[in-house]
């Protein structure tokens, strides 16, 4: 009998977990949660309440004949899935979700930077480089050194000569970092063996042309040891392709983790214990955990039973109605802020629209669209209120962090700001508007057709399918007919990130991203929002996918990396906030944490949570992007 409320107990809170993703079946779940659990029930009123404590199997299978211990492996989910295809950390291919992953802030677990960005504080902080780096007085250099301790996995010491040769394979073979920053910088230089400096692009004024961006590098791009690149170019025989291609199985690296197994089921790393970090001058101690652990899930639904089991100590994925396992359940659960919204909202998922379409061409018709959408329903069930709301965190281009707050006049822009579900004011601008229903069939017409739109976004990513059946149920009070469309990701990637063809029917409002927290936000978030430069480009990941286009803001987006006073900057931003909520070209319908950071504290405690007191605050990046790897030093076994 006790066993059976076990398995009804986790199969009801397991509901309640996964509502707003895949769905698993009951036999799925019952099968699963077969675990060793120590647990105590309640009657009370004939209902039966079981609290659980998860006991975690103490090993969990690598490979035949070899097994991990449980109180020195860190176990992962939601960042890997599917197998690992490579190791090469000039490719842009390998989904190797553990070990690769340039962005703003970056993965370093093996392969590092020479400086990790803090996003609860907006700082680069020192790895590789030893100490703070410098730009010279006219503002077109950045110099920085190299710690005396930092050494390759093979030995051998990082020098100046690895960075600048890393920038000339990057260019050399068409990498995305080269992609990425060869506009901005003109040449990365081994000035001694310990001394690099990077050299930025000069306009025509002979100014930096993004010192943004030159920042930027220093803590988005690797450093690749120049003798294994010279190996691996050997071996390809300077093919670009075969270069990007190369599994890497023999890659050198500097960090503290490196491949210790992978397969199809699960990827793990191992510490190397010859890690250069522990040295004083950086950490001056190993990582605690041995291992880090990712087993591939199916699905959302599976990687929750795990995690609710203890199976899994940190979770970079939606897990919706998080807050039940620990208020409900009383699980060791818990996310980075103890209440709504769980997490820290950096990026802002935006319906876009497409700006070729009957109508969408005129402000009324998209801002009454985004005034009548009601956004608190999208985050209390798309969300599960893990987003700030929009009366909490006013719309602007900003996310809710404080820093970038304060980078814009709230009050110059309140009048312009909606919070949703604004029916009567989005029917009033549509009939001002003289959008109107003529004939009485209830649905409003403009250019003498009924307006009629598609709504979509991929199938399966189940949090935006539910934002995005808001949206259409919106059209329907203002008399607008919105349908959804929910075509496979491969399909529908293809469709969005070729700017160079008009946007086909279907995708009249469709859903994307936005850039999270880094070096140059606000800026590089709003340029890929707004910024002219992406309309008409063959392949756009980047971003402004209805291909909108204003002068005046491009112009705005050219002047701010190179602005230096703050007030001019916040006069800047705010206009920038202005223009975007006139003419809604586009509009954020949550605020999303950059990683979704959930973690079960049956095995290990000490992950990163508000007001903590670690200095500097490590972020809730699930302790392997930027600043966050700092938490892998200061974590502690339960039971030691």
């Amino acid at each position: 009998m006790k066993r059976l409320y076990i398995v009804v107990s986790l199969v009801m809170v397991l509901g309640l977990v996964l509502a707003a993703c895949q769905t698993a079946t009951p036999e799925t779940i019952i099968e699963t949660v077969e675990v060793p659990v120590v647990q105590t029930q309640v009657v009370e009123k004939e209902k039966v309440v079981v609290q659980t404590q998860v006991v975690a199997p103490t090993e969990a299978p690598v490979a035949a004949g070899e097994s991990l211990p449980r109180n020195e492996t860190l176990y992962f989910n939601g960042q890997q899935w599917g197998p690992v295809k490579c190791w090469n950390p000039y490719s842009s291919n390998c989904n190797n979700a553990l070990g690769l992953a340039a962005q703003d802030n970056s993965r370093v677990p093996m392969f590092e930077t020479p400086y990790l960005y803090n996003m609860m504080d907006g700082k680069q902080y020192p790895l590789l480089a030893d100490g703070d780096f410098t730009w010279n007085d006219a503002h077109t250099e950045i110099t920085f050194k190299i710690k005396p301790a930092a050494h390759w996995s093979d030995g051998t010491p990082v020098t100046a000569d690895d960075f600048a040769y890393t920038w000339a394979s990057y260019i050399k073979y068409n990498t995305n970092a080269g992609n990425n920053y060869k506009d901005y910088i003109e040449t990365v230089e081994a000035v001694d063996p310990q001394t690099v400096v990077i050299k930025a692009k000069l306009n025509e004024e002979g100014k930096a042309v993004n010192p943004l961006q030159v920042g930027h590098y220093l803590s988005g791009a690797y450093v690749i040891q120049k003798a294994w690149t010279e190996t691996l170019e050997a071996r390809t025989g300077g093919d670009a392709t075969a270069f990007l291609t190369d599994v890497a199985e023999d890659v050198v690296y500097s960090g503290p983790y490196h491949k210790f197994f992978a397969d199809e089921t699960k990827v793990i790393f191992v510490r190397d214990d010859n890690y250069w970090g522990q040295d004083a001058s950086m950490w001056g101690k190993l990582p605690v955990p041995k291992y880090l652990a990712h087993q591939i899930f199916k699905d959302n639904a599976a990687g929750s039973v795990a995690l609710a089991q203890g199976e899994v100590d940190v979770s970079q994925q939606f897990n919706s109605n998080v807050q039940v396992l620990w208020e409900n359940y009383n699980l060791p659960v818990s996310t980075y802020l103890p209440e709504p919204p769980y997490g820290i909202g950096a990026s802002l998922p935006t319906a876009y629209y497409n700006l070729t379409s009957n109508g969408l061409d005129q402000v009324a018709i998209r801002k009454a669209i985004a005034l009548a959408v009601d956004y608190d329903t999208i985050i209390a069930n798309a969300m599960t209120n893990q987003s700030a709301t929009f009366d909490q965190v006013p719309r602007s281009l900003m996310n809710p962090t404080p820093g970038e707050q304060a980078m814009y006049d709230h009050d110059a822009v309140a009048d312009l700001q909606w919070a949703g579900n604004d029916i009567e004011g989005a029917n009033k601008m549509l009939d001002d508007a003289g959008v109107l229903d003529t004939n009485g069939d209830g649905n409003r017409e403009w250019n003498g057709q009924e307006l009629h739109y598609v709504a979509t976004c991929p199938n399966g990513w189940s949090d935006w399918q539910a934002a995005i059946e808001v949206v259409a149920a919106a059209g329907e009070k203002i008399g607008i007919d919105i349908v959804t469309n929910f075509p496979e990701w491969a399909v529908y990637q293809t469709v969005v990130t070729k700017s160079d063809a008009p946007l086909p029917e279907g995708y009249d409002i469709f859903m994307m991203w936005t850039d999270g927290a880094g070096p140059t936000q606000p800026w590089g978030r709003i340029r890929h929002l707004l910024s002219s430069e992406f309309v008409g480009q063959e392949i756009n990941w980047n971003g402004n996918w209805g291909q909108y286009s204003n002068p005046d803001v491009d112009a705005l987006i050219q002047a701010i990396p190179g602005e230096t006073d703050e007030a001019k900057l916040k006069e800047m931003y705010t206009e920038l906030v202005r223009i975007y909520l006139t003419e809604v070209p586009s509009f954020t319908l949550m605020y999303r944490p950059q990683s979704f950071h959930t973690v079960n504290e049956s095995v290990w405690t000490g992950f990163p949570h508000q007001d903590d007191g670690t200095e500097p605050p490590v972020p809730p990046l699930d302790l392997t992007d930027g600043w966050s790897i700092a938490g892998l030093y200061n974590l502690q076994l339960v039971n030691p």
